[in-house]
């Protein structure tokens, strides 16, 4: 089913808390990932998707050059958004992947997400349920959502995430020994990983 499920990598956010603090865009901050090599957060998140993913897709901001080369490089199709709305990414990047099985939602400041736990949250979507990672007793991300919520998908606008998309769904957990999928990069302290316990 990996051929036919389309990932979306959301990189359209202004970071702003991010850059308050350090004064520049978190998403080419240097990162040490976790096979020990620096690379900015955003390119730890793309080296980090599975060979097996082939349909790839990453919204960001048209000004976002390094961002959008970097997509390119490992494969994405790049979607140009002039909004940090994640809603407006969803809709966009849902629209833009065509006929999918389904999507996965992988935020771009999640830098730390092994390869495995994006695999078993793939292989627990079904048609019309949604699947999420549990680390620790606390969803994570990567979120998958099958085929039948492409319309509730492509209908979000401005900051209104997927949230709303969870009531009334079938939810599949998949529990991951992965602390990763709990670890976003908000602000520049969260560069260093430390797996210890939930983020």
């Amino acid at each position: 089913m990996t051929d036919s499920i389309a990932v979306i990598v959301l990189a359209a956010g202004q970071g702003s808390r991010f850059r308050a603090v350090a004064g520049q865009d978190k998403l080419l901050a240097s990162c040490v990932g976790l096979d020990g090599v620096t690379r900015p957060v955003i390119e730890q998140v793309l080296v980090n998707l599975p060979c097996s993913v082939k349909k790839r897709c990453l919204v960001t901001r048209p000004e976002r050059t390094e961002v959008i080369r970097l997509a390119q490089h490992y494969g994405c199709e790049v979607v140009l958004l002039d909004s940090s709305g994640m809603g407006d990414s969803l809709a966009a990047a849902v629209t833009a992947s065509g006929s999918s099985d389904g999507w996965l939602v992988l935020l771009g400041d999640m830098p730390f997400v092994l390869p495995s736990s994006v695999e078993r949250v793939i292989e627990g979507l079904q048609a019309h349920g949604i699947c999420v990672p549990v680390q620790g007793g606390s969803h994570g991300h990567p979120v998958g959502f099958g085929r039948a919520f492409g319309p509730g998908l492509m209908a979000l606008s401005g900051d209104r995430g997927a949230k709303a998309l969870f009531a009334g769904a079938t939810v599949r957990e998949v529990q991951v020994g992965d602390p990763g999928v709990l670890w976003d990069v908000d602000v520049p302290q969260r560069l260093d990983f430390k797996p210890i316990g939930p983020a």
